[in-house]
Parts: C-alpha cells; structure tokens; sequence
C-alpha cells in the first residue's frame, strides 16, 4: 500500500519538486562556501597590514573594553577573565559586569580587579522597570568603558590569545566598524558536533551578505561582538536593545540601518563556548532563541517547523519509495553533506561530521517548534531567573 502510494504521479512531482529545491539550495550553500571563513592568522595579517601601509604608520591596535555580563558564573568566569587578560599586542580593559549573582561571581570578579588594574569589577542589584537582565549588565558595562573599540562577549566564552588582535587587524584592513565571530564548542558528540554545522549553514547567506557589503545584510553574535566605540553610540548601543532577547544579532541590525561596516567569521577554536555537548544541550540552549528568531510569530515559527519536518520526512520517503524521483530527492538532502563536510575541516573536525548533518536537521526543527511552544505555554521568557511576558517583548524588542 505505501508503495503504492509513493508511486502516486502527484507524490513522484512532489520529489521531482523537493529534489530540485535541496539541489537550489545546495548550489546557494556552495556559492556562500567562498565567505564563510575563520580568522586569519596574525603573522599573515602583520604581514598584510605592512605591504600596505604607507607613510606615516598607525598603531597596530587600539584600546579595547571587553564588557562582558555574568550571573552566577563562578565555575568558569576566572578563566574567562584571565584568557581575555592574556589577549596579546592589545591595549585593553575588562569590564565584568556581575548581574545580580547569588554565587561566588562578585566575589571573583572583585578579587580579580584587585589584582589586576585592567579589570573593573561592577554590580547589577536591581533590574530597572523595561529592561532585560542581560542588555541592562551591558549598557552598564559600556558607559563605564573608555576604549576606542567595545568587545562584547559572554561571561563562559574562552577566547584565543591573539583573536582580539587578529579581529582587529582585519577591521582595520577592510575598514570595517564591527567583526562578529560565531561561537565554537569546545568538546562534544558527534551528533552535537553536526548540529553545530547545520546551524553554521544556516547562517550561510548572513555571513556570506555581510563579508559583501550586500545592503540589507546584518549580522551578530553573542560570543564576539566588537565594535567601534562610535558606531555603537551612533547606532543606539544596548539602550535601543533594552527588551531585545536576540541582543547579538539586534545589534548587527542596528550597525547595518546606520550604515556601519560587518565582517564575520566562523569563530570555532578561536571562540569556545560552553553552550552545549550534546545534542540535547544544544535544544535546550535555543530554547529562548529560536521563537525570538521568528519575532514571537506564532505562524512563522510553526510554518516553518512543520515545512522542515515535511521536507526532511519526504527526503526519507524517497529513499524507501523504490521511485527515481524519490531516490533523487534523498541523495539531493545527502549532497549537503558537501557544505558541511567543508564548513567540519575549517573547524578542524573530521569529514564524518558533515556526513552527519544532514540527518541532525530534524532536530532543530524540532528545537523551533519547541522554543515557541515553551514561549506561548509559558506566556514569555524566562532568562537568567527573570520572567519576561511576551507582550512586552513583543512590543519593546528591536526587528
């Protein structure tokens, strides 16, 4: 009977149509392959930076203020600090905002700053009304920076000595105001290590609309914000991102309407964040994002669930259908192994990885239509122990 079925001339024009559109889709992902790249070495930009400098020269890297937010992070926010401190060739300041921690955090952060002059140490109590907790600890923590670039970046994110001067150097040689890297996991499974690249695929057309100047391309992330003192008080900074839960890319956003300058990276080993080593962690890590992607639309988030669950189960279908059509449609959702094999070796990981990909996607569809049941049942947000309702965060947050 199923064979039967799937032998429909309907259902064969449904895989002729879903094989052409992962093959489209496809082609899109190797055409953005080109800039989806990791961060220069430092010697090559060095080196770069030196042929083209002319007359008087610049110093090769300004002050930076790293202002990074932490609630009750005591189990790493030491070796958060002490891996920024130890940023080479960087003129910087670290600005560690504890946000209303009921650990050890303040205690760190404050011991930290009597030892070292670079770090100050300041303390969120009290949340004013029409903030979330995260985009106030930021705002604090920019008005009281005094470089002339702001790195914002997570309190459990471990950054490579040169990265910071490596980011900039390309700032400077593609006069950019902003550089954005996408965070790398440190450790994980196989199957966590595969969710990881389908999301960098996902993020393919951003990256790729950003490092070409494409007009309404944006982009931004949490792991590595850097910006240009300026642009971020020209374009509204955290102020404007005050109800914003997806505060990193928003600030991307905010950059691009006020027509500042993006490039992004594939952050990787450069950028280690323990945000999940395990599938099941990653789900639970885009519990508030996913829904905040698709602006609380209830019918975008479920449209787009329910769409990628069809696709993917149809590719499955295929496969089991005995049918051309069906069999061209499963191998056209297999070739994206392709990209991702590509995107796993500019990680460092094995091939294997991007043979996995394409078999990890129902996962995060599921992770989307999760994120919006979690949202609608719970009436809004929880985050860092502070429920936000979700009219306000419809209302108040940038898009």
């Amino acid at each position: 009977m199923l064979q039967r079925f799937l032998s429909n001339p309907w259902i064969l024009a449904c895989f002729g149509c879903g094989a052409a559109l992962y093959l489209g889709q496809l082609l899109a992902l190797l055409f953005h392959l080109r800039w989806m790249r990791r961060l220069p070495p430092l010697e090559a930009l060095k080196n770069d930076a030196a042929a083209r400098e002319t007359g008087v020269q610049a110093p090769l890297v300004p002050r930076v203020s790293v202002v990074l937010a932490a609630r009750d992070e005591e189990g790493r926010i030491e070796s958060t600090v002490r891996r920024l401190l130890a940023q080479a060739e960087v003129d910087l300041e670290v600005i560690a905002v504890d946000d209303r921690s009921s650990d050890r955090t303040g205690d760190i952060l404050r011991r930290l700053a009597g030892e070292d002059a670079r770090v100050k140490a300041l303390r969120v109590d009290a949340l004013p009304d029409g903030w979330l907790g995260k985009c106030y600890a930021c705002h604090a923590g920019a008005g009281a920076a005094r470089g002339d670039w702001f790195l914002f970046t997570d309190a459990d994110c471990w950054l490579k000595e040169d990265v910071l001067a490596r980011a900039l150097l390309v700032a400077r040689r593609d006069d950019a105001d902003h550089v954005t890297l996408t965070p790398g996991i440190a450790t994980g499974t196989l199957a966590a290590r595969a969710w990881h690249v389908a999301f960098l695929l996902t993020l393919g057309n951003w990256l790729s609309g950003v490092n070409r100047d494409r007009p309404r391309a944006y982009l931004g992330m949490g792991a590595f914000n850097l910006v240009q003192a300026p642009a971020y008080r020209e374009c509204g900074g955290y102020e404007a991102l005050r109800l914003t839960v997806l505060d990193d890319l928003r600030l991307g956003l905010l950059l691009r309407r006020a027509r500042k300058r993006t490039r992004g990276f594939i952050g990787g080993d450069d950028v280690a964040c323990d945000w999940g080593a395990t599938a099941r962690g990653m789900i639970r890590v885009m519990e508030k994002n996913y829904f905040a992607a698709m602006d609380y639309r209830t019918g975008a988030a479920l449209g787009a669930s329910t769409v990628g669950f069809v696709a993917w189960g149809g590719a499955f279908l295929g496969a089991i259908s005995g049918t051309w059509a069906g069999l061209a449609m499963a191998l056209a959702l297999l070739s994206w192994s392709l990209p991702a094999a590509v995107v796993a070796s500019r990680l460092g990981w094995s091939r294997w990885t991007g043979l996995a990909t394409p078999f990890i996607f129902p996962l995060l569809f599921y992770a989307m239509l999760r994120s919006a049941c979690i949202t609608l049942r719970r009436g809004g947000v929880r985050w860092r122990d502070t429920f936000y309702p979700l009219a306000l965060l419809r209302r108040g947050g940038v898009r």
